[in-house]
């Protein structure tokens, strides 16, 4: 009886609302911005002043101090940084609401670069935290997707210097390893095309950087990759 009492309590408290971990909601409130000293906003919180869409194939807005892209017709398309940039630590606090396939692009040249996906891809398995190269497919993989709070808000980062690339997801080290094939170029926010990612959103909250010297060193506040987290290249 206390048990059942407990329950409509919750329910009455609750409004009714789910009690397990659920789609994120794009409505959902945005958290109080992350103390990240050093760091400078390429996303003013207000419009897209500084950044370009490469179609209008997919509807880009700012919606509560928020980044938002979707695609509604299975048509997609890229939002990219008017400005470019070689060497960097970036910070993303972003959300999804799938099914989802996006990702934040790094040093794109104007026609490849890196991506830190946002996706969960089944051959081979890749899911968000992977790193997308254009003509190598990924040079790593996270395995894991529970590394993403698919009901919340995440923290994406890449630190670039020179060939040496770390990449980290909610304080876990999910890729450390070096490529030339690109040294710099544009940042950029995919909302990937396909009928499977109808509805799809990518809500960017706060999208900053960090520039580098050459002697500055890797993050070690990054906790020790997962035991799902492959460094090696897929093929293709």
């Amino acid at each position: 009886m206390r048990h059942a009492l407990l329950v409509v309590l919750i329910v009455a408290l609750t409004g009714g609302a789910s009690l397990g971990a659920g789609k994120a909601d794009a409505n959902a409130p945005a958290p109080s911005d992350a103390n990240w000293p050093g760091f400078v906003d390429l996303f003013n919180g207000k419009d897209l002043a500084g950044w370009k869409p490469t179609a209008k194939d997919a509807e880009w807005s700012v919606k509560d101090g928020c980044l938002v892209g979707t695609q509604t017709t299975g048509k997609g398309s890229d939002l990219f940084s008017d400005a470019e940039y070689d060497n960097f630590e970036l910070r993303v606090l972003y959300r999804g609401v799938w099914p989802a396939n996006s990702g934040f692009w790094f040093r794109w040249n104007g026609k490849a670069g890196y991506q830190f996906d946002v996706l969960e891809y089944r051959s081979p398995v890749a899911c968000t935290g992977s790193l997308y190269c254009h003509g190598k497919m990924f040079l790593s993989r996270n395995l894991d997707k529970s590394l993403e709070d698919r009901a919340g808000w995440n923290v994406a980062r890449v630190w670039a210097n020179g060939d040496r690339i770390v990449m980290g997801l909610n304080g876990y080290k999910v890729c450390d390893l070096t490529d030339k094939t690109f040294a710099k170029g544009k940042f950029g926010i995919q909302v990937h095309p396909g009928g499977g990612f109808k509805g799809m959103k990518i809500i960017v909250k706060r999208f900053a950087i960090r520039p580098l010297t050459a002697d500055d060193k890797p993050p070690i506040d990054l906790k020790a990759p997962p035991p799902a987290a492959d460094g090696k290249p897929a093929k293709k």
